[in-house]
């Protein structure tokens, strides 16, 4: 599967990462990180060992915005990288088989 990829600029990229490390020490994301849970596999974690996902990711045109942030487990924030949400379903698909 080759993901598509949207490339926006370095000072839209950097307007982005600024609000998201303002939403990261917000408590409305320490909330959401409190629950334990990753957004994408269920696995419960500590709410340290959770990060921040962009569900549409920032380099495909998604916005730092509370709908757009998940909290998720490294794994699956890694494995999810640059991956759009059908992307993402259709790569857990194949895992399943």
């Amino acid at each position: 599967m080759e993901p598509y990829f949207t490339f926006i600029d370095e000072v839209a990229l950097k307007k982005e990462r600024a609000k998201a490390r303002k939403i990261r020490a917000s408590q409305w994301w320490k909330r959401k990180k409190s629950t334990g849970v990753c957004h994408y596999c269920k696995g419960v974690f500590l709410p340290a060992q959770l990060t921040m996902d962009h569900i549409i990711p920032v380099g495909r045109g998604g916005r730092s915005e509370k709908f757009n942030l998940v909290p998720c487990c490294k794994e699956c924030n890694t494995q999810k990288s640059n991956l759009l949400p059908s992307e993402w379903d259709e790569y857990m698909a194949v895992l399943r088989k």
